[in-house]
């Protein structure tokens, strides 16, 4: 392998580490809000949010089985296994209500209320 070929692989990995970092730090600067997801349960299943600000959802999975937030009105999915914990950053939303539920555990209805 040439060295240009090793620099330019250094190079792009090390841009791909400085990017993910930048968005990691991004996304914890931003109003978080917790969701648990349980099993066919969630908790909270109303949340209240700022509307005009992005904001970043963190769901855990405290469950047996797998979970998956989803909001076709936002176009946001996130699966989680059991005992996962993630997030889901959305755009800042106009004043209303957005619905949002768990893929597997189609009685789980949640509703995201932008104030």
């Amino acid at each position: 392998m040439s060295l240009n070929k090793i620099r330019s692989g250094f190079s792009a990995g090390l841009l791909t580490a400085l990017l993910l970092q930048a968005t990691a730090s991004f996304a914890a600067d931003l109003p978080t809000f917790k969701l648990e997801m349980k099993d066919g349960v969630l908790n909270p299943a109303r949340i209240e949010v700022p509307a005009g600000q992005k904001i970043k959802i963190t769901v855990h999975n405290t469950g047996t089985s797998a979970v998956e937030f989803e909001s076709v009105q936002l176009r946001k999915e996130k699966v989680l296994a059991p005992g996962a914990e993630s997030f889901v950053v959305i755009a800042p939303l106009s004043p209303g209500e957005y619905k949002f539920f768990d893929d597997f555990h189609q009685s789980a209805k949640g509703v995201i209320v932008a104030k």
